[in-house]
C-alpha cells in the first residue's frame, strides 16, 4: 500500500493508503473527497477531477500528456502544477504524494 494525501476543497485532510496502479481520482471518489466530481469516470474527457500537485511532487509526477493538457483548458483556476487526478496512477515513487482540490471544478 502507498500513502496519498488529498486536501479537500473544504481543507479536510484525507490521509489514505492506496493500491499501486489506482488513480488519485479513484481514491478521491472512493473516500468521498469533496470537490472531485469525476463526471467522465476517469476517461480524460472532462476537467472535473482537477487537482493541484504539491510543488515538491510536481517534478516527480511530471507534466501532463497532450490529451490531458487539452482537457485542462476547461479547468477553473488553472496553475502550473495543475493535473487531472484521473491521469495520475499511483506507483511506488509517488508514495506520500500530496494533492489539493481546487475550490471549484470546470
Amino acid at each position: 500500500m502507498l500513502k496519498l494525501k488529498i486536501i479537500g476543497n473544504d481543507d479536510t485532510v484525507y490521509d489514505l493508503e492506496v493500491e499501486e496502479g489506482s488513480t488519485v481520482m479513484e481514491n478521491a471518489v472512493r473516500n468521498g473527497v469533496p470537490g472531485i466530481v469525476a463526471e467522465c469516470g476517469g476517461a480524460c474527457a472532462c476537467a472535473t477531477c482537477h487537482v493541484y500537485v504539491d510543488e515538491e511532487w510536481f517534478e516527480k509526477v511530471g507534466e501532463p500528456e497532450p490529451m490531458e493538457e487539452d482537457m485542462l483548458d476547461f479547468a477553473v483556476d488553472l496553475r502550473a502544477n495543475s493535473r487531472l487526478s484521473c491521469q495520475i496512477n499511483m506507483r511506488p515513487e509517488f508514495d506520500g504524494l500530496t494533492v489539493r482540490v481546487p475550490d471549484e471544478q470546470g
